[in-house]
């Protein structure tokens, strides 16, 4: 079932059959266009609080600790809706997490990715 959970940079070129296409960054992308992003939702309230976002700086060497206070975000009332609306999506077709960081594997899209499928 994992394989039905990935995630990549919301910057690269649309797949075929990749499945639903939820964008998991608090803020838009960079230089691209709602348009060119071909997104099926745009889930903001996932991603992680402008504060740990600001504290990470997306530092690899701070990737850890990055992960467990996400994850710990992740329990909260104020994530909750939006984790249940992405759990209920996981359920019923593939799903690509988006993100525009460089570094995707030290991102949240890939903790998310990576809590989701063992939630499932």
């Amino acid at each position: 079932m994992a394989e039905q959970i990935t995630y990549r940079r919301v910057y690269e070129e649309t797949a075929p059959k990749e499945g639903k296409r939820v964008l998991v960054d608090r803020v838009w992308p960079r230089g691209m266009r709602k348009e060119d992003a071909h997104l099926d939702q745009w889930l903001r309230d996932v991603a992680p609080s402008s504060e740990l976002r600001k504290w990470y700086s997306h530092d690899p060497s701070r990737f850890t600790e990055f992960r467990r206070r996400y994850l710990a975000q992740l329990r909260d009332a104020g994530h909750r809706e939006a984790v249940e609306h992405l759990r209920d999506l996981a359920a019923h077709d593939k799903l690509m997490l988006l993100t525009a960081t460089k570094d995707v594997d030290h991102s949240q899209a890939s903790v998310l990715a990576e809590w989701l499928a063992e939630k499932r």
